[in-house]
């Protein structure tokens, strides 16, 4: 009675606009469609609250926010294209900065346009040791923002901007090409202090893999065999006549 009245419940749910309509809702939520419901939701609710549950989740994120550590510092590997920006207007010049592989020097330099992929190491004049690296700055602290009057004003370019201090009082400053950029390069930067990484890209990133972490340690394997290699890739078919265009 509890599986019909939920069935009842779910298909009303849906705000049927006629008899035929519920009728039809009705045979989609078979007795079987109703239970695989119940589990969805029970992982997404109920148990995730459970004490063990919980323990699980605390035991992963260590584990989910080292991998998030290593794909910032690789994306920093593999360097960004920053756009120099006036006070009094844009202009077309670059400069590109990436990290060592050895995570231990950021090379940097000016270009004469923008790249396409990545710039070698040895093209760009200057380097920054990481172990002179101080604080990193975001926001309107940022000394590029306190001088540039047009630039304090642009809330868009506030939010990009971003500094490293180093020795005593010099900088070197960034405006990210965009918001994603502007996580990552702050989230590695911040990894190579050993700080924290705080950006709503790591919230992100972290709430999306310890979710599916945790959905796959969940899963029902009991007698089930996991083979130790992926399967063969199918050879191509003989012809794509089964591909539609539907524009």
């Amino acid at each position: 009675m509890q599986v019909v009245r939920e069935q009842i419940m779910r298909a009303l749910s849906l705000k049927p606009n006629s008899l035929d309509q519920f009728k039809s809702r009705l045979q989609n939520l078979s007795y079987t469609e109703i239970l695989k419901i119940r589990q969805s939701e029970r992982m997404n609710q109920e148990d995730f609250q459970s004490r063990p549950i919980l323990e699980l989740r605390e035991k992963i994120q260590p584990e989910i926010m080292e991998l998030i550590k290593q794909q910032r510092l690789n994306r920093l590997c593999e360097g960004t294209c920053f756009r120099k920006i006036s006070s009094r207007r844009r202009q077309d010049k670059f400069w590109y900065c990436r990290l060592s592989p050895n995570h231990k020097v950021l090379h940097y330099g000016d270009l004469e346009e923008s790249p396409q992929g990545e710039v070698p190491h040895d093209s760009l004049q200057d380097k920054l040791p990481v172990a002179d690296i101080k604080a990193v700055i975001t926001g309107k602290d940022c000394p590029h923002m306190k001088e540039k009057g047009a630039l304090k004003q642009n809330k868009e370019v506030l939010e990009l901007a971003f500094s490293v201090l180093y020795e005593s009082d010099e900088y070197l400053n960034f405006i990210a090409p965009d918001k994603h950029e502007y996580c990552v390069w702050t989230d590695g930067l911040n990894a190579l202090l050993g700080k924290e990484m705080t950006s709503d890209y790591t919230k992100s990133d972290m709430d999306t893999l310890l979710s599916m972490e945790m959905k796959l340690r969940l899963l029902d394997l009991e007698n089930i065999q996991i083979p130790e290699a992926p399967p063969p890739i199918p050879k191509e078919p003989s012809n794509y006549d089964f591909v539609y265009d539907c524009n």
